[in-house]
C-alpha cells in the first residue's frame, strides 16, 4: 500500500492535473471531470454528478476556498476519509511518480503506515477498470485487494447461475445490467424496483449449488487477515448480490458485516434496503434506525448518507402505512439537504395522503422548482390540486407530466378520473384507452372506461369494455363504479330529466317529511347518523373495542407539557399516529393510510385548531370513544374516564363541569359540524368549577339537543345498517334497499336511507307532505302487516269475510 507520503504525492498529481486554471482550487466543473475521469466505466447522468459535487462541497466546506473550489488539502482529506481509493484512480488516469516526487520520504514514515496489504503489489490491468459506481464512490468503496478477488470469484459464480437459469428459462425479466445502485442511488418505492427486477428461481438445484459456493466465499472473508478486511469482503459480496437482484443473499452479507462492525452505518443501511425490497418494512425500519443512531453517533463522517437515511426510513414507514412519521423523516432529510428535491416531493406525496393538501402543494411545488422535468412530482401536485377545487390547473398539472413521461400510468388514470367528475366522458375514455395501452390488465382502468363510454352514451362500446373488464379479474366491483356514474349523472341533470325525458327525482324540503311514530328516525337526525356512519367504516373504529382506549390510557406514558399554560398530556401527530396503529392493528397499511386521513381530516383538524402539530391525548381518547366498538354504556364511561385521566382533573374521582361542556362541544363540532362550529365559539370565558360525576356526565351527553344524542340513531344503524329487504328497491335510486327502510304509507313507495336523509322522492309522487314509517327489517314489515290485515278483517262485513 502507498505510504502517506507517496499517497500526499499521488493526490497532489491528481489535483494538479485537474486544476485547469491553476489557481490551487478545483471548482465544480473541475471536479466533476475528475469524478466522471477517475469512473471510465460509469455513466454518470447530470443528476448523479451534481450530487456526488453537492455532497463532497458540503461535507468538505472548510476546505473550499471561495469561487476556487476545493483545496489540495480538501483533496486529501476526501482520500483520508477513505472518499476514495488513492492508488487506483492513480493508476486509473494513467499517471506517474517522478523519482523525485518521492524524496525526503523516510523509511520510519513508510514503516509506519504500512498495512497488511503488500506495498508493492501490481495492480492487473483489469482491475484498473474495475470502476462499478459503488466501488468507486466516496466512503462506499472497496479497500483491499483481496476483497477484489472475492467479488471477482463472486461474479463467476453469478454468471454461472444466470447462464443455467436462462437455459432452463426460470430466469426472468433479465435485465439487470441496466440496474445499480450508484452514488446517488434512492431507495424507490414501488414501481423503480418492481419494474426491473430480476426474478431467479431459487427452488432448484443450481440455487443450492450457487448458494453452497457463495458459502465458501463468505468463509473466505471471515478468514481475513483483520476485522476490517472481514467487514469490507462482506460488504463487496452484499453490494453485488443487491446489484444483481440476489436481495435475500445480499441481506445475510450486511447483517454479517453489522455483526463485524456494529457502530458502522452503512451495513444497516443497506439491510435496510434489502428488507425492503423484500417486503418486510417493519424489519427494514428497524435496520434504518439503527443507521441513523450509527450516523448521529458518528459525527460529520456520516453526514453525506443523514438525508438517504431520513428519506428510506420515511419510504419504510409508508410501507407500514405510517405517513405521518414519514412526512417528520422527509422534512428532516429536506432541512439536512435543502436541495433534495426527491424528499420534497416524497413529503408532498405523503402530506396528501394524510390529507394535508394545502402543505402537499407546497411541497410539490418546491420540489418541481428544483427539478422542472420532474414528471412523479407534476402528477402528485395535480392530484392535490384537484382535491382543493382547482381543476384546471390540476389538468395543467397531469398534462405536463404526461408531456415528460407519456407512459406515465398514474397521470392518465388520475386524469381520466378527473375528467369523469367533470362530465367529459369522452376525454375520461381517452386517457383510460392510453393507461390501457401501457398497462394491459389494469382492470380499474377497464371498468371505468366502460362508465366514461356509458357517460358519452356509446352503450355498445361500454358493454365491450365491461366485458373485457369482467375478464381481467374476479372482483367485480361494478357497484361502485355504477354508483359513481350515477352521481356524474345528477350534477348533470341536477334533479330534472331522466334519459327519456323523465325526472330522475325530486329534492322535498326537511318540513314536509313527517314520522308516523316515534320509532321512525326524523331525516336530519339520520343524515348526520350516516355521516359518522361512513367515518367508522373508512377508519374501522368500530371494529376497535373501546376497552382498547382504556388500554391505551392505563399503559400509556405521556409527559407533561406547559406550552399553553395549562398542563396538558400532549403528544405530537407522530407519536398519536403509533398509538393509532395499535389501536387498529388489524388494518393493513394502505387501509391504515385512508383511517388515518379520515381522522386527520374530521378529528385532529378541529383538535389542533392552531395548528401547533401537538395534541391533548386524553381529549383525542374521548372523542373517540362514543365511535368505537362496545355497548353504549361502556363508551360513555371510558370517555369520561379519559377526561379524569387528563392532568387537569387527575387525583379526582370527579371532572370540573367545564371540561365536560368543553368535550360536548368539540364532540358535536367533529361529528355534528353544521350545529357544532357556532357552539365552539361558546366555550372561551367559561369559569364554573363545579364537579361531574358519570351519571351527570351521562345526562349531559345524553342531552337530545346540547349533547350527543344523536348517538341513539348511530346504534340502530350499527346494528341494522346490512339487513336486506327482499325485493324492495329505492323508488329514486333503484338500487335493493339495505339498512333501515322508509315508507310512504300513502303513496306505498319506499326510500333507502341515503335518498330518505337527502329528501329524495319519485317524481311521480307529489304530495303536500310525507309520512314516513321505518322498518329495520323485512319481518317488521312482515308482522305490520299482518297486523293490519288482522285489524281490518275484524272490522269487514262484507260477505268474504263472513
Amino acid at each position: 500500500m502507498a505510504t502517506r507520503g507517496s499517497r500526499s504525492e499521488k493526490v497532489k498529481r491528481i489535483f494538479q492535473q485537474f486544476d485547469g486554471n491553476h489557481d490551487g482550487g478545483l471548482n465544480r466543473e473541475e471536479m466533476a471531470a475528475l469524478v466522471v475521469a477517475v469512473n471510465p466505466r460509469v455513466k454518470f447522468s447530470e443528476e448523479q454528478i451534481n450530487a456526488i459535487l453537492d455532497e463532497v462541497f458540503r461535507t468538505y466546506s472548510e476546505f473550499i476556498d471561495g469561487e476556487k473550489g476545493l483545496t489540495y488539502e480538501g483533496l486529501l482529506r476526501t482520500y483520508d476519509d477513505g472518499a476514495g481509493d488513492v492508488d487506483r484512480d492513480f493508476d486509473a488516469l494513467g499517471l506517474e511518480l517522478k523519482p523525485e516526487d518521492n524524496a525526503g520520504t523516510s523509511i520510519a514514515a513508510e514503516e509506519a503506515s504500512s498495512s497488511s496489504i503488500a506495498d508493492e503489489r501490481v495492480m492487473e490491468p483489469h482491475k484498473k477498470q474495475r470502476t462499478a459506481a459503488w466501488a468507486a464512490s466516496p466512503n462506499h468503496g472497496i479497500v483491499f485487494d483481496d476483497t477484489w478477488k472475492l467479488v471477482d470469484d463472486l461474479e463467476i459464480l453469478i454468471k454461472r447461475l444466470k447462464a443455467k437459469q436462462s437455459k432452463d428459462g426460470k430466469l426472468k425479466n433479465d435485465n439487470s445490467d441496466v440496474y445499480s445502485e450508484g452514488w446517488s442511488r434512492e431507495l424507490g418505492p414501488s414501481t423503480e424496483i418492481t419494474d426491473k427486477r430480476v426474478n431467479w428461481e431459487e427452488t432448484g438445484h443450481d440455487y443450492a449449488v450457487f448458494v453452497k459456493e457463495l458459502g465458501v466465499l463468505r468463509s473466505r472473508a471471515d478468514g481475513s487477515r483483520s476485522r476490517e478486511e472481514a467487514f469490507d469482503g462482506h460488504m463487496a459480496i452484499g453490494r453485488v448480490l443487491y446489484d444483481q437482484h440476489l436481495f435475500k443473499e445480499a441481506l445475510v452479507s450486511f447483517k454479517r458485516a453489522c455483526e463485524l462492525q456494529p457502530a458502522d452505518v452503512r451495513p444497516h443501511f443497506r439491510s435496510g434496503n434489502c428488507l425492503y425490497v423484500l417486503g418486510r418494512h417493519s424489519e427494514s425500519k428497524a435496520e434504518f434506525l439503527l443507521a441513523l443512531e450509527a450516523a448521529e453517533a458518528g459525527g460529520s463522517q456520516w453526514a453525506y448518507l443523514l438525508p438517504q437515511i431520513h428519506v428510506n426510513l420515511g419510504i419504510s414507514l409508508e410501507g407500514e402505512g405510517m405517513v405521518i412519521s414519514a412526512c417528520e423523516h422527509y422534512r428532516e432529510a429536506a432541512i439536512l439537504c435543502p436541495t433534495h428535491f426527491r424528499a420534497l416531493k416524497l413529503l408532498g406525496s405523503a402530506l396528501f395522503g394524510v390529507g394535508e393538501y394545502k402543505a402537499a402543494v407546497k411541497a410539490l411545488e418546491e420540489a418541481i422548482y428544483m427539478k422542472s422535468d420532474y414528471a412523479d412530482a407534476h402528477c402528485d401536485l395535480a392530484s392535490a390540486l384537484h382535491a382543493m377545487g382547482d381543476d384546471d390547473n390540476a389538468i395543467k398539472e397531469f398534462q405536463r407530466a404526461i408531456d415528460l413521461k407519456p407512459g406515465h400510468v398514474d397521470a392518465l388514470y388520475n386524469l381520466g378520473g378527473l375528467y369523469m367528475d367533470m362530465g367529459r366522458y369522452q376525454r375520461a375514455s381517452e386517457m383510460y384507452t392510453r393507461v390501457l395501452s401501457v398497462w394491459p390488465n389494469h382492470w380499474r382502468a377497464q371498468l371505468n372506461k366502460a362508465v366514461a363510454l356509458l357517460g358519452a352514451g356509446e352503450t355498445e362500446e361500454a358493454k365491450k369494455a365491461l366485458k373485457e373488464a369482467l375478464k381481467m379479474t374476479n372482483r367485480v366491483e361494478l357497484h361502485d363504479a355504477v354508483a359513481h356514474l350515477k352521481q356524474l349523472q345528477k350534477k348533470k341533470l341536477k334533479g330534472n330529466g331522466g334519459g327519456n325525458g323523465e325526472e330522475a327525482f325530486i329534492i322535498v324540503e326537511p318540513s314536509k317529511f313527517k314520522s308516523v311514530d316515534e320509532k321512525t328516525t326524523l331525516r336530519a337526525d339520520l343524515s348526520t347518523a350516516l355521516d359518522i356512519r361512513s367515518f367508522q367504516r373508512i377508519t374501522r373504529l368500530n371494529r376497535c373495542d373501546v376497552d382498547q382506549i382504556k388500554k391505551e390510557i392505563n399503559e400509556t406514558d405521556v409527559p407533561m407539557s406547559y406550552s399553553g399554560g395549562v398542563p396538558e398530556k400532549s403528544i405530537r401527530k407522530a407519536s398519536l399516529e403509533e398509538i393509532l396503529h395499535r389501536l387498529l392493528k388489524f388494518l393493513k397499511p394502505e387501509t391504515f393510510i385512508g383511517a388515518v386521513k379520515a381522522i386527520n381530516q374530521k378529528v385532529l383538524s378541529v383538535l389542533d385548531d392552531s395548528e401547533s402539530g401537538r395534541l391533548d391525548l386524553g381529549m383525542f381518547f374521548a372523542v373517540l370513544a362514543p365511535v368505537c366498538g362496545g355497548s353504549p354504556d361502556k363508551r360513555k364511561r371510558i370517555a369520561y374516564e379519559a377526561l379524569l385521566w387528563r392532568p387537569v382533573n387527575e387525583g379526582s374521582n370527579q371532572i370540573r363541569k367545564t371540561d365536560a361542556q368543553r368535550y360536548i362541544k368539540l364532540l358535536r363540532a367533529i361529528y355534528i359540524p353544521s350545529q357544532g362550529a357556532s357552539e365552539m365559539l361558546e366555550i372561551h370565558g367559561e369559569m364554573d368549577t363545579s364537579l361531574v360525576s358519570l351519571a351527570e356526565f351521562t345526562a349531559m351527553f345524553d342531552d337530545p339537543d346540547w349533547g350527543f344524542g344523536i348517538m341513539s340513531t348511530l346504534l340502530k344503524l350499527e346494528m341494522g345498517d346490512r339487513n336486506r329487504h327482499g325485493s324492495h328497491v329505492c323508488a329514486t335510486c333503484r338500487y335493493p334497499i339495505i339498512g333501515s327502510r322508509f315508507k310512504e304509507i300513502k303513496s306505498h313507495f319506499s326510500l333507502c336511507s341515503q335518498c330518505y336523509s337527502e329528501g329524495k322522492v319519485p317524481p311521480t309522487s307529489k304530495l303536500e307532505e310525507y309520512r314516513f314509517k321505518e322498518y329495520a327489517s323485512e319481518a317488521e314489515a312482515v308482522k305490520d302487516k299482518c297486523m293490519w290485515f288482522g285489524i281490518h278483517s275484524k272490522g269487514s262485513s262484507s260477505p268474504a269475510a263472513s
